[in-house]
């Protein structure tokens, strides 16, 4: 088939070749080409919207049109759109002796082989591997079907009688955040705009899409609240949110003998909730429920009594984390932990805890913070383990030290480091290496000596406690933790 135009004689193959390229690339800003593509596609259709030619120029556009839900020229969505809903109004109320057409059953797994199958509807010649006939695929109900796929791909929701889809900006969404939670970001993912985005979204839903809404906010909230996230209005914004949005299941009631139990990996979590934040989503949902049999039933997932539940569970875990993450934490109980009855350090739990092991890892922070905290109020030896065991525990710290961590231990870093110091070292032997069990052996001699024998590379006391070694501690500390956390959120830390 040749499709004239006022400066060119085209084939069909060649034309399903260049919208087949719209649609493969179609995370394009402003693309003149592209935009020239669609529109003289679009004004083919407006020029004869109930046509024999109607089925080849609205599944070209059905083709294209994700590249209209990214950013197009100014008016290039406008006119295609009017062109798809004259074609609508043209063809639907036609008569035709089929039973069924193809775009009843078309999903978007399937969009990818309409630029093969366009040429061979034409060639009666070619190969058609197709179930439906090619009159089927010709036929103008078939045409209005895909004018109103088309239509759904640019504005979702805005039809009906179509398989339902998931929009293309769920699509992005779903993959930006399955490769957030399972901790590898995509490079150019802005992790603190994208968790608050999810905030912005649930605030704003419609009724409709507000559970699913909840359940990308409950996702994204485990991997706030894990330490991943170092800005609090971050966390601030999911408290906001969820707040606002409790009022909506107040005093809800059900008579659903049970509720399911939803998604606890966060990837999954949050697919679901962004498939259940539109229509077409939830669609895709039932339809995947009815074929398969195996997924709950819709209104038992979204139902208000369950909603009421996660909002509530997801509300406790944010401002708790939060106190915990930004407030003033509490280290007292530390005390009976690193302490020994008589008062004195328990040097083999500190020397335990402050090896680089994984297992450590959850007494980091409390430590980091218990140690620095007491620097101050110590005599020399215990100072000098102190500001040690805070470093290393710092050290361990995944992934990363809190802000209310980082204060605590910054403010005594930098009163080491700015203290004033002696021009040369008043030792002679070598500062102590903070490496590998030599180290905590070391400090364990240094400081109880009757009690714990040399290492193999003893240092005199002297070294242990040279004001030198201990600023350049303090820096190596410091150095590290002030970058974590903004400028003003470390103003009180000194």
């Amino acid at each position: 088939m040749k499709i004239m135009t006022e400066s060119d004689d085209m084939m069909l193959d060649e034309f399903s070749e260049i919208w087949e390229d719209v649609r493969q690339n179609y995370q394009e800003c402003r693309n003149s080409g592209y935009d020239r593509t669609v529109l003289d596609c679009a004004d083919w259709l407006a020029a004869d919207p109930g046509g024999e030619s109607a089925y080849v120029w609205t599944i070209g556009l059905t083709m294209m049109a994700p590249y209209l839900t990214w950013l197009p020229g100014e008016g290039v969505v406008q006119q295609t759109v009017s062109a798809l809903r004259a074609a609508d109004r043209a063809l639907r109320a036609r008569d035709c002796a089929h039973d069924s057409h193809p775009y009843l059953s078309h999903d978007d797994e399937e969009d990818e082989n309409l630029a093969e199958l366009l040429p061979a509807l034409e060639d009666e010649t070619a190969d058609w591997k197709e179930d439906r006939p090619r009159s089927e695929w010709r036929c103008p109900l078939n045409a209005a079907g895909f004018a109103r796929i088309a239509l759904d791909i640019i504005e979702p929701g805005s039809v009906t009688d179509v398989p339902p889809r998931l929009p293309m900006d769920a699509k992005e969404t779903i993959s930006t955040l399955s490769a957030l939670l399972h901790g590898y970001p995509k490079p150019w993912t802005d992790i603190d705009d994208e968790i608050s985005g999810q905030s912005s979204e649930l605030s704003a839903a419609a009724p409709a899409d507000r559970a699913g809404r909840l359940m990308v906010v409950r996702a994204v909230t485990w991997y706030a609240v894990s330490g991943m996230v170092r800005t609090k209005s971050v966390l601030d914004g999911l408290i906001e949110a969820v707040e606002e949005t409790l009022p909506h299941f107040a005093d809800a009631d059900c008579a659903h003998d049970g509720h399911p139990a939803l998604p606890d990996s966060g990837p999954v979590a949050a697919e679901l909730g962004i498939e259940l934040s539109s229509a077409g989503g939830r669609g895709l949902y039932e339809q995947s429920r009815i074929t398969s049999g195996r997924n709950p039933p819709l209104d038992q997932v979204v139902c208000p009594v369950l909603m009421a539940e996660i909002a509530d569970e997801t509300l406790a875990l944010l401002r708790e984390r939060r106190d915990e993450l930004f407030g003033e934490r509490d280290t007292s109980h530390a005390d009976a932990e690193y302490l020994r009855a008589d008062g004195r350090l328990d040097i083999e739990k500190l020397m335990e805890r402050t090896d680089h092991k994984s297992w450590n890892e959850k007494y980091a922070d409390d430590l980091a913070l218990w140690a620095a905290r007491r620097h101050a109020r110590s005599d020399e030896r215990d100072r000098a383990v102190l500001l040690l065991v805070a470093r290393q525990a710092v050290s361990n710290s995944y992934p990363g030290p809190p802000l209310s961590v980082v204060r605590g231990v910054l403010s005594t870093m930098r009163a080491v480091a700015a203290a004033p110091l002696p021009a040369e070292c008043p030792h002679e032997d070598e500062h102590p290496t903070m490496r590998y069990a030599k180290f905590r052996l070391g400090m364990a001699h240094f400081w109880d000596p009757e009690e714990f024998p040399p290492g193999p590379e003893s240092r005199s006391p002297e070294s242990w406690t040279c004001p030198r070694f201990a600023a350049s501690v303090a820096e190596d500390c410091v150095a590290q933790l002030k970058g974590l956390y903004e400028d003003d959120e470390l103003s009180d830390a000194g």
